[in-house]
């Protein structure tokens, strides 16, 4: 049996998202820690899609009545996805990254923390090969302008007034990181889950509904603590975080790399007004990947085009009008897939999963 939790390793790592393996190991120390034996071994036999009792127990080989209330609590702990439609209980597989991760925000322990964060830049790196990604950034609500080509998608607004339900849920990155002892004390109700998401996370107990009119107000405390809007990539997102570059795993994650803006969806870029620019240095201390510079000599901002990502907060700081986001060239904007669905399709396709 201890072969079971290599066995759903590799599961995993053949979801979109991924699970690769390492060298030490921690990707099984993790598991070992979410998951029972018999809750690894019933996983193997779950898909991304909902199927029914009776059809994972054939595949299982098990008794339907035997694995029912084990589904049902591997949901509750947020190994799986449960949900019960007319009357009937269907279950399905979830990634590691985004799913499995974000449902243990009450469950965290600092032996789990500490082993998820030895991996997190493993799966971050293999993630990051892929042209489509899990989340990108849109730009922040005061940094957008009337010149930008902006579409609906890409404003936070917009994405929250189309929805119908809304649940404000806490930040697993900055809660791990107070568990730790090294919170950054900003905004820890910072998640935003729409739709069919908000209902799951509800009932597990995790977070509040919320309306549109506060989840804006969230929002705009958001922004004035410079965190950054990362919607899941799709046009119609299925949540929105507000990441700051301290404790968030992708934020942190990317700012280590030599070229952030090329591994990030975003179509917008910081620019600055050489003559409106005073050398203040309050974009330069809000940027979250250190793409702002001064230049000594002319005492005025300067933007590294290779790590700016297009949040937009330089510009809710600049008192003077000196920075504004400008699209990007039309060969670089990125389209995002119509849903999340179509997310995880074109990244199983880019793995090689699918054809």
């Amino acid at each position: 049996m201890e072969d079971v939790y290599k066995k759903l390793a590799v599961h995993l790592d053949n979801t979109p998202s991924g699970f690769p393996e390492t060298e030490s190991g921690v990707e099984l120390r993790i598991l070992k820690q979410l998951f029972t034996k018999e809750e690894a071994e019933l996983d193997l036999s779950l898909v991304l899609m909902f199927e029914t009792v009776e059809t994972i127990a054939q595949k299982a080989n098990k008794d339907p009545k035997d694995i029912e209330p084990l589904l049902i609590e591997m949901g509750k702990k947020g190994l799986i996805i449960h949900v019960n439609r007319e009357g009937v209980n269907t279950f399905r597989l979830l990634h590691f990254v985004v799913g499995i991760w974000e449902y243990q925000v009450n469950r965290l322990t600092k032996e789990l923390i500490k082993d998820f964060n030895e991996y997190v830049p493993i799966l971050m790196k293999e993630q990051y090969k892929h042209k489509t990604q899990q989340s990108r950034v849109i730009p922040v609500l005061k940094s957008v302008s009337t010149e930008l080509d902006i579409m609906n998608y890409e404003q936070v607004e917009n994405i929250i007034k189309s929805q119908s339900k809304i649940l404000v849920a806490p930040c697993i990155c900055r809660k791990e990181h107070d568990i730790m002892g090294k919170g950054c004390g900003k905004l820890s109700e910072a998640c935003l889950i729409f739709g069919s998401g908000a209902y799951i996370y509800e009932s597990r107990g995790i977070g509040r509904t919320i309306s549109r009119e506060e989840a804006l107000e969230i929002v705009k405390e958001g922004v004035k603590q410079g965190l950054v809007p990362q919607p899941s990539n799709a046009k119609k997102p299925i949540n929105i975080c507000l990441c700051c570059d301290c404790c968030c795993q992708i934020l942190k994650n990317i700012k280590n790399f030599e070229a952030p803006a090329k591994i990030v969806s975003s179509n917008f870029q910081a620019n600055v007004k050489i003559d409106e620019c005073t050398g203040c240095q309050a974009c330069e201390e809000i940027c979250p990947m250190d793409a702002i510079d001064m230049d000594e000599e002319k005492i005025v901002a300067t933007v590294n085009l290779d790590r700016c990502i297009g949040c937009g907060l330089c510009v809710t700081v600049c008192e003077f009008d000196a920075m504004f986001l400008k699209d990007k060239k039309k060969k670089e904007k990125i389209e995002p897939p119509a849903n999340i669905v179509e997310t995880y399709m074109n990244i199983a396709k880019e793995k090689g999963l699918i054809f």
